[in-house]
């Protein structure tokens, strides 16, 4: 299937058997491609370690410190991808956790991983600034 068979489909069949294989080839496919990235990135720290010149260490440290960042945001999305797979399994995926309303399709397709409706996701952000705020 197609993004555009995808949304060219019933809003009654949200969610259908075919919408879910989607999503899951989906998830399955940025998960395969975020563990070769981590994998690849992991290398570059461990080839690092051992060709250090001392007289390049904070600049090596710095460089190692960005990487570290850059493996812990991916490891992140990398838990993000496994709990939407969780999710369908159980077939709750697609599904606004606080709503319980559909998350939508087109929402689902930029972000895969979203466990909360644009009107929920806003609430949330709205609650965080305003306790950034206080």
């Amino acid at each position: 299937m197609t993004e555009q068979e995808l949304l060219a489909q019933s809003p009654d069949d949200y969610m259908n058997e075919a919408q879910q294989s989607f999503f899951r080839a989906l998830l399955m496919a940025q998960r395969k491609a975020l563990q070769v990235r981590i994998e690849a990135e992991f290398l570059v720290l461990r080839e690092q370690e051992t060709n250090s010149d001392p007289a390049d260490v904070g600049s090596a440290e710095e460089q190692r410190q960005w990487q570290l960042r850059l493996l812990e945001r991916e490891k992140k999305l990398l838990d993000k991808i496994d709990d939407a797979l969780e999710l369908l399994a159980r077939g709750e995926y697609g599904w606004c956790r606080e709503t319980g309303e559909p998350i939508g399709l087109q929402r689902l397709l930029l972000r895969p991983t979203a466990t909360l409706c644009i009107e929920a996701k806003e609430r949330e952000e709205l609650r965080e600034r305003h306790k950034r705020a206080v």
